[in-house]
C-alpha cells in the first residue's frame, strides 16, 4: 500500500466501485468476444494478454484497439461500423460465462453493507451488459444504483458519472470514496473531488498502478474496508 495522501479522518459516507478489473475479472469474456469478432471478419485472433491492455474506456475503444491491435489506432470507418454489432452479439453470448470474482470482493461488499455504506457501481460498460452481469454473479443486491457507460453522455475519466452518483445518493463528492483499478478511475475521482483508492490488480491499460495519483493502493476490496475503518 502506498502512503496515504489525505489527512485522516476521511469521513466516507458512501462508496463507488468500478466493475471490470476491480470487482470482476471479465477479460476472458471480453477476449472471447473480441476474437470471435475478428474471426467472423476474417482476421487473426489476438492473445488474451494483448486484449487485456485494450480494456478500459468502453466498447468503442476496445473494438478500435482490437481491430488495429494498437492502443491508439483508428480503423477505417467501414470496418468499425461492421465490427460493432458483431462484437455486441458475441459479447452478449459470452457475458459472465468465464468471468471470475476477485479475492476479497464478496467479503468486502458484505462488510461495507453491514457498516451501512450505500454502494454504487460506476462502470464504463454499457448498461445492457452491466446489469445482466451483476445479476449473473449475484452482486446486484449490493448496489443502491448503477451508473453505466451509457447512463450519461460522458464516461470515466470524465467526472460526470461520479458526480451523478453523488447526486443520486445525496452525498458530497469529498465524502464519496471511489475504488477502482485504473487511470480512468483516478482521473475521474480527482476531477470530481472524490477520494480514490485503487486495487493493485486489474486492467490499467498496461500502466503500473503505482504511478497513479490516488490516495491509497490496496490489495483487495477487503483491505479497502479495513483502511476505511481505520481512517474514517
Amino acid at each position: 500500500m502506498n502512503p496515504l495522501k489525505f489527512t485522516p479522518p476521511l469521513r466516507v459516507k458512501a462508496v463507488m466501485i468500478d466493475l471490470d478489473g476491480t470487482l470482476l475479472d471479465t477479460i476472458p469474456d471480453l477476449a472471447a468476444a473480441a476474437n470471435n469478432m475478428l474471426v467472423e471478419m476474417g482476421r487473426t485472433p489476438l492473445p488474451e494478454s494483448a486484449i487485456r491492455n485494450y480494456v478500459g474506456k468502453g466498447i468503442a475503444n476496445l473494438i478500435e484497439r482490437t481491430l488495429t491491435n494498437s492502443m491508439d489506432g483508428k480503423p477505417d470507418p467501414a470496418s468499425f461500423e461492421r465490427a460493432v454489432p458483431i462484437y455486441e452479439r458475441c459479447y452478449t453470448a459470452a457475458n459472465g460465462r468465464h468471468t471470475t470474482m476477485y479475492p476479497g470482493v464478496k467479503e468486502g461488499l458484505d462488510v461495507l453493507r453491514a457498516q451501512g455504506y450505500p454502494l454504487v457501481c460506476v462502470t464504463n460498460k454499457s448498461e445492457r451488459f452491466t446489469l445482466p452481469l451483476l445479476d449473473y454473479v449475484e452482486l446486484s443486491g449490493y448496489f443502491k444504483t448503477v451508473v453505466a457507460g451509457d447512463t450519461l453522455p460522458q464516461k470515466k475519466p470524465d467526472p460526470a458519472p461520479l458526480l451523478h452518483a453523488c447526486t443520486q445518493l445525496g452525498v458530497a463528492p469529498n465524502e464519496m470514496l471511489m475504488i477502482g483499478d485504473s487511470l480512468n478511475d483516478a482521473q475521474a475521482a480527482r476531477a470530481a473531488g472524490c477520494p480514490v483508492f485503487c486495487v493493485n490488480y486489474g486492467y490499467n491499460e498496461g500502466h503500473d498502478v503505482r504511478t497513479l495519483d490516488v490516495d491509497a493502493i490496496v490489495a483487495s476490496l477487503m483491505d479497502a474496508t479495513r483502511l476505511i475503518e481505520r481512517i474514517n
